[in-house]
């Protein structure tokens, strides 16, 4: 198959699964296409899919990753204050590092809002319906959603990196508080247990609740490179901790902060 007729045929798939959308016509426009492809990954339930469908999928994903460039975390410049940590602009779909941390929410099972612009439904999106699958095995055995400020390991499937921590930020909905804070910083604390525990080298960290979860932003960076460093000065596993933005308001921040 070439990319487009995969393309197509994984709509296919997928539009066969809801009975709403069976009759639904596959537009033209490759840019519509794929648009119509994330929305249905993202509202697909986490269920069994087959072995084919997997195959064409994850070609089909490697290909559009490859397509838009792949960062190596190794390359990247580090701050003179602490050499293991680093700065990075860009889409952390498309960064080659250890671990990726997902802003996830207490589901713990991605975001099924179609095409939905927050870090958690980019990152299912790209690394494939396989995700959502190991996310939900996780979390069934658990029993129950999962607290804010701790962290769970998945593989990364298509993504560039190997693994993906799933960590819950806290929600700031009015006052912005010294439990907020703690949980944030727990955040930060528990992905890095969980990747120095399994003997990964390198993570990389988005910028944790200040998106959909109103986390003011400058505070959530002095947290995050507070608690960073602190745990490095303790720990000689993790080499590299990249703190990934895509705003240039937060990538002021950071530059300020790391002086870089």
């Amino acid at each position: 198959m070439t990319h487009s007729e995969q393309r197509q045929y994984l709509i296919k798939e997928l539009l066969s699964e809801f009975p709403q959308y069976r009759e639904m016509e596959i537009p033209e426009n490759t840019e519509e296409q794929k648009r119509l492809l994330r929305s249905l990954m993202n509202i697909r339930p986490p269920r069994p899919i087959g072995r084919e469908f997997l195959k064409v999928q994850d070609e089909y994903l490697s290909e559009e990753v490859q397509a838009k460039g792949i960062t190596d975390s190794g390359t990247l410049p580090v701050s003179p204050m602490n050499d293991r940590l680093a700065l990075w602009r860009g889409d952390i779909t498309t960064l080659r590092v250890d671990a990726i941390v997902n802003a996830a929410n207490s589901a713990l099972r991605g975001c099924f809002v179609p095409c939905h612009s927050c870090v958690d439904n980019i990152i299912h999106s790209v690394s494939g319906i396989q995700l959502r699958l190991a996310c939900d095995k996780l979390m069934t055995e658990q029993g129950h959603e999962e607290p804010t400020g701790k962290a769970k390991m998945t593989p990364a499937f298509n993504l560039p990196c190997s693994y993906v921590l799933h960590t819950v930020g806290p929600i700031v909905s009015g006052v912005l508080t010294e439990k907020h804070c703690q949980q944030l910083a727990g955040c930060y604390r528990s992905c890095l247990e969980l990747a120095s525990e399994k003997g990964l080298r390198s993570i990389a960290f988005c910028c944790i609740s200040t998106g959909e979860f109103h986390f003011p932003q400058r505070k959530a960076a002095d947290i995050a490179v507070q608690t960073v460093s602190d745990f490095l000065q303790t720990d000689t596993r993790i080499e590299k901790v990249v703190f990934n933005v895509f705003k240039q308001e937060d990538y002021d921040i950071y530059r300020e902060i790391l002086h870089v």
